[in-house]
């Protein structure tokens, strides 16, 4: 590599000599390279400026063939060197793949039929000085790609793909949501206290105040107090950090939408949410039906839905029904050998059973009815099932892609439930909810009926570019830091 570098820079010495500045401000492009080759019967015999990077280089002596690549895709450009001129000939021979360039000349066809532009004028407008990776596309290092995004694109277009196509999903969900009347704002980034979700937060520090600020770890509390202010209907697509492990469905900087609607509740956010998604879904891949990791997934509506305890007793075998303490549901955990922790309750535990037995098997879209009130400390109690809540998940491929519910209003149940979990906290569980006094001061003035929703983008885009893993659809993953020379 150092050898590389060095015959690079002194390449880069003699365009100087030359009387070239290898490192320009500007070019203006008239065409990228896709439009030429889609719009080839209307373009051919007319100039074109085009810009990008050279991917391919093959050198005949008199006459060199290159392959500039741009944000399009590639196309193939042809220098004579009686036409350009010897010297200026010369200096291009010692352009190299990976150089930055812009070509003026004319739309033709070749004797092979590639179509391409025969250059009458050529720039360097930067210089690479590394090499690019060979055969980059079947390299083993998947770590290094996520590292390296830069290369990744530059190499794999299909990366690239996925990335316009989370852009896409991103801007039909505001379009529909737009056209339902939510309007769309910001809340801060930066927390007093964490709150809205289980989840072990971040901590910086705000020096002037002398005050510890944690990255939020959700969109909910803020967006609540905003429909206790009068907005009727809001959202906020936005990042999310939790201090928790990475995985092929975890990232501690992810990307989530919530939403939260006035007088309504979580059966009005069921419909909204499955037309959302079936209406992305059909807007972005063109059918209602993909394949996900070769598993066939219909979005079809309606999506189906069921009771928690309905799904345990199916794929479980257990009836939390006939269950009634907390020590009946231990011994029932024990004797099927589940593991969990001493001391959890009977609603803990419908949850553990729930995410051991029933979760891998929710493939199509479902929705995942009667949450117990210990693990949804913000979701308005049932009304004929006081100890479950009105809150759904809907999952996919096994995998929660969004959490909803009727949103807990009763700001005497609120406080209590947030002193239960501050008691959580007190044993030791530091994903428990911290009490929030001024969320629950926004509370006593009145929070209206009002259905929320939250949805993982990240995993959504996974489903709709069939990505195994969560860092295939984030540009930047968190990463375990490596010495450079580690990376070479």
């Amino acid at each position: 590599m150092d050898d590389m570098r060095r015959i690079r820079l002194e390449k880069i010495e003699n365009l100087r000599r030359f009387g070239v500045e290898p490192y320009a401000d500007q070019y203006i492009r008239s065409h990228q390279a896709q439009e030429i080759i889609d719009g080839f019967d209307t373009l051919e015999g007319q100039n074109a400026q085009i810009a990008g990077r050279i991917m391919s280089k093959r050198d005949q002596g008199k006459v060199i063939f290159m392959h500039i690549q741009d944000f399009s895709g590639q196309i193939q450009i042809y220098i004579k060197r009686d036409e350009i001129g010897a010297d200026w000939f010369d200096h291009v021979s010692a352009f190299d793949v990976g150089d930055i360039v812009g070509v003026d000349g004319k739309v033709f066809r070749t004797r092979r039929g590639e179509i391409s532009v025969h250059t009458e004028e050529i720039r360097i407008l930067s210089k690479s000085l590394r090499p690019l990776p060979e055969k980059f596309h079947g390299l083993t290092d998947v770590d290094l790609r996520y590292r390296r995004r830069y290369l990744d694109l530059m190499m794999n277009p299909e990366v690239k793909e996925v990335f316009v196509t989370r852009s896409k999903i991103i801007k039909a969900m505001r379009e529909f949501l737009d056209e339902r009347g939510f309007l769309e704002v910001e809340t801060p980034t930066l927390h007093a206290i964490a709150g809205g979700a289980a989840a072990r937060p971040f901590i910086t520090h705000h020096n002037t105040l002398d005050l510890d600020l944690y990255l939020r770890i959700a969109l909910e509390l803020p967006l609540k107090r905003l429909i206790v202010g009068g907005f009727d209907r809001v959202y906020e697509i936005g990042r999310n950090f939790r201090n928790e492990g990475i995985s092929v469905k975890h990232n501690p900087e992810f990307t989530m939408m919530e939403l939260y609607q006035a007088f309504a509740n979580y059966e009005d956010i069921m419909r909204l949410t499955e037309e959302m998604i079936a209406g992305i879904v059909e807007q972005v891949h063109g059918a209602l039906e993909l394949t996900y990791q070769e598993e066939t997934i219909s979005f079809a509506l309606p999506w189906k839905r069921a009771q928690m305890l309905d799904l345990i007793a199916e794929h479980a075998g257990v009836d939390f029904r006939a269950i009634h303490s907390d020590e009946e549901a231990a011994r029932t955990a024990q004797e099927k050998g589940l593991a969990a922790p001493e001391g959890m309750t009977r609603g803990q535990l419908i949850n553990e059973f729930f995410e051991q037995y029933v979760e891998p098997k929710l493939i199509q879209p479902t929705f995942v009815i009667g949450y117990p009130v210990e693990i949804s400390p913000l979701a308005k109690r049932n009304a004929r099932q006081p100890e479950f809540t009105d809150r759904f998940e809907v999952f996919v491929y096994g995998r929660e892609l969004g959490n909803a519910f009727s949103e807990l209003n009763d700001p005497i149940d609120q406080r209590g439930r947030f002193t239960k979990q501050m008691a959580e906290r007190a044993k030791g569980d530091e994903e428990a909810h911290r009490l929030d006094e001024d969320f629950l001061t926004a509370l006593e003035y009145g929070l209206p009926p009002t259905g929320g929703l939250g949805i993982g983008i990240d995993r959504l885009v996974m489903l709709l570019t069939d990505a195994p893993s969560i860092r295939d659809v984030i540009l930047f993953p968190t990463m375990r830091p490596r010495d450079d020379a580690e990376e070479e």
